[in-house]
């Protein structure tokens, strides 16, 4: 491959064109590029440097935390809190927001991430991630919860790394989305996927269909047809996928197409979704826009949503446009 252009060499190019453009953006998005380094080469090590299996201890959501929740976290944090270009940070992973230390200067943007996004494939040697959001921040606060609970349509940054068997990076600014690969060699992310776009036409649906008593007569429905596939409605057959583990899947459509739904379900209806709205259905529902697909809680847009909490559930329904806009028609039909 030559003219190999490197992520920061895009990300500089790309701001040339910005003239209020002060190259705090690309520092900021450096620090992000060296935790995710650091993450991949722990969960590429594994069990060789002792890092999987349970840190026997809960996260905010009740649920168990990984070894690497735990280690990725810090990683993330300690990568970004010291370097003046934050005001703020939120972690799937911490109960309250992130101060900057004291010692350190303010920025003026705020970073949200899920730093180890499907850990519960990790001892099972399957793929995971790192999910993260920016946002602006008021200049001259000390941000407080509210600064954080801004609808997704203000994001100015959004990506996710994978790490599979190669380690990935897809990002937008909101001028398209573009994907990188980590050159092991040389240690920079390099532009291999060029203006991502996701094909509006799919035969390729990823849900969880073990909860299927669960979901709502719209769901059902979309489901079902597709199930049916040439002797039903929709005509065609249909691929099922399911990963457990959101950066995989989003990734997946958006190189080929199709849609994923994690629902609101009947199990408990104090719970309105699994997914969260900041640390994940936010940036990717930005990304998956920015790609020529589309977002959707099944009744509303998600970067329509004005968030209630940093650590807020919804249901999430993306991928493929003419997919989405059915199932959120089928939720309007009732």
């Amino acid at each position: 491959m030559t003219n190999k252009v490197s992520l920061t060499q895009f990300i500089i190019e790309q701001q040339r064109g910005l003239p209020e453009a002060s190259g705090t953006f690309t520092l900021l998005l450096n620090n992000i590029v060296t935790a995710c380094k650091e993450i991949s080469h722990l969960v590429n090590r594994g069990n060789l440097v002792g890092v999987l299996g349970s840190a026997e201890s809960e996260n905010v959501q009740g649920e168990v935390q990984k070894k690497l929740d735990i280690i990725t976290n810090d990683i993330m944090v300690n990568a970004l809190n010291w370097t003046g270009h934050l005001a703020g940070m939120a972690s799937e992973e911490v109960d309250d927001i992130i101060a900057i230390p004291a010692q350190y200067p303010k920025g003026k943007y705020l970073a949200l991430f899920d730093p180890l996004d499907g850990s519960s494939n990790i001892d099972v040697n399957l793929a995971v991630g790192t999910i993260f959001s920016i946002l602006r921040c008021r200049e001259g606060v000390e941000p407080a919860v509210e600064d954080f609970l801004r609808q997704g349509a203000e994001q100015v940054c959004a990506g996710f790394v994978l790490y599979g068997p190669s380690t990935m990076m897809v990002l937008t600014t909101g001028h398209g989305v573009n994907g990188f690969t980590l050159d092991q060699d040389i240690g920079e992310f390099i532009l291999t996927h060029p203006d991502m776009k996701i094909p509006e036409e799919t035969s390729e649906f990823a849900i969880n269909m073990s909860n299927q008593r669960f979901w709502e007569p719209p769901v059902q429905r979309y489901i079902d047809e597709c199930l049916q596939g040439t002797e039903g409605p929709r005509g065609k057959n249909f691929n099922m996928r399911w990963i457990a583990s959101l950066v995989a899947e989003v990734y997946r459509i958006l190189t080929r197409g199709g849609v994923f739904l994690y629902p609101f379900d009947l199990r408990d209806p104090s719970k309105p979704g699994r997914l969260r709205l900041m640390y994940e259905a936010n940036p990717m529902a930005f990304i998956i826009e920015q790609a020529g697909g589309a977002c959707s809680t099944g009744r509303e847009r998600i970067l329509d949503i004005k968030p209630t909490g940093i650590h807020q559930r919804v249901p999430l329904v993306l991928g493929s446009k003419n997919e989405v806009e059915r199932i959120v028609a089928y939720h309007q039909e009732g």
